[in-house]
């Protein structure tokens, strides 16, 4: 019989998906009074993996990973994603969204992103949001599944996350240290 036992924190992290660059510091700095503090702000890359966001936001768009110093209970996540869905309409012209946030987490094995589509893969978490396992680690670093969005998977995504991940590895370390 398996014993039911608390996860282990985990680094949340912030996939935004902006339509003007200077839009970054204002929403980082909302989801720093949410979050906390971020640890690693990813350089700015165009978002050009998939032409998705363009009817509702326009083009050209451009993306920022945030990672966040606070670690944090998994069993969150929903609440996060109501957070930042909230936060978008914040940063909203009407019905126009300026930007799209992924509100998520890197934990030793994974990378597991919110949303509110459901999907075969995806776990139903709580407040009509899922979780979508979207990367797992393995030695040879992140790796994509037949699902997983190619923004994430491609390009220098991987790697930024493997240094959320060393990061996050070195906290924990931390943590169970006396």
């Amino acid at each position: 019989m398996s014993i039911p036992q608390p996860p282990l924190p985990v680094k949340p992290v912030v996939s935004l998906i902006l339509t003007r660059k200077d839009l970054a510091p204002p929403v980082i700095q909302c989801l720093s009074d949410y979050f906390g503090p971020p640890d690693l702000v990813g350089p700015y890359w165009p978002f050009n993996f998939t032409d998705y966001y363009y009817r509702e936001m326009g083009a050209p768009l451009g993306r920022i990973l945030a990672a966040f110093l606070h670690l944090a209970d998994p069993g969150r996540l929903a609440d996060w994603k109501v957070f930042t869905n909230r936060l978008e309409g914040r940063f909203s012209l009407g019905s126009r969204r300026l930007i799209n946030l992924d509100p998520g987490y890197v934990a030793k094995e994974r990378l597991v992103l919110a949303t509110g589509k459901n999907y075969t893969h995806r776990l139903y978490l709580d407040h009509g949001v899922y979780g979508d396992l979207t990367l797992i680690y393995s030695r040879a670093g992140f790796q994509a599944l037949p699902w997983s969005y190619p923004d994430y998977a491609q390009g220098d995504m991987p790697e930024l996350l493997v240094r959320v991940r060393r990061k996050y590895l070195w906290q924990l370390k931390e943590l169970s240290t006396p």
